[in-house]
């Protein structure tokens, strides 16, 4: 699987597909190794926790699961629109992600 990412943890994405088609969220968990992510508030999941403990409470918990990053586009701080990313060498030889629309071109 893909080790580079294109979404950074605590980026801002838009999830591209799925039941959560449309929700904006903040990137929590990124694990590169699975390709995934953990958005906030998107792929919600109820577990059955069991208690551990005495005077521990058991139920049901909601909780974000992964998912797969190629699902979340990152959404540009500036224009705030969902947006590719491309990549600009600065003059001391680092690399910075910039917005591919037009008329926004921010990096970030």
């Amino acid at each position: 699987m893909r080790t580079k990412m294109h979404v950074k943890k605590n980026d801002m994405v838009q999830i591209l597909s799925g039941k959560n088609k449309g929700k904006k969220g903040k990137v929590l968990e990124v694990c590169p190794k699975e390709g995934k992510i953990i958005v906030e508030g998107c792929n919600i999941v109820t577990k059955h926790v069991k208690p551990r403990k005495m005077g521990d409470a058991g139920g049901l918990i909601k909780a974000e699961a992964p998912m797969y990053a190629c699902k979340a586009m990152l959404v540009c701080p500036k224009c705030g629109k969902p947006t590719r990313v491309g990549t600009k060498i600065l003059e001391d030889g680092k690399k910075q992600r910039v917005c591919k629309h037009k008329d926004c071109q921010e990096t970030f």
